[in-house]
């Protein structure tokens, strides 16, 4: 966590880019999720409802080839304008970069 932090504290992150894909998997992002806002608090009990588990499952599956790892968790803030705490984290898969 504090080596993220560390970047943060140097590069926006509205411009920090981790992979080479990030611009493409936030267009992806947009196009099958256009509710999406991403300074929205997250709705956990959606993003894990089945309907959205099926969702996210198809969206991950398009990084099967291309992201090593592609099913691997990361932490989310559940809403972007707290802090990575307990209560305002939660887990979710492929480093997402547009969360």
């Amino acid at each position: 966590m504090s080596t993220y932090w560390s970047i943060l504290e140097k590069v926006r992150g509205s411009t920090l880019r981790l992979t080479k894909l990030d611009d493409d998997i936030y267009t992806h992002l947009k196009a099958d999720f256009p509710e999406f806002d991403p300074a929205a608090p997250i709705d956990e009990d959606e993003m894990k409802s089945k309907t959205g588990k099926e969702r996210w499952r198809k969206f991950l599956m398009a990084y099967e080839k291309k992201v090593d790892d592609y099913n691997f968790g990361t932490m989310l803030r559940a809403d972007a304008k707290g802090e990575y705490e307990e209560k305002e984290t939660i887990f979710g898969e492929l480093d997402l970069m547009g969360y």
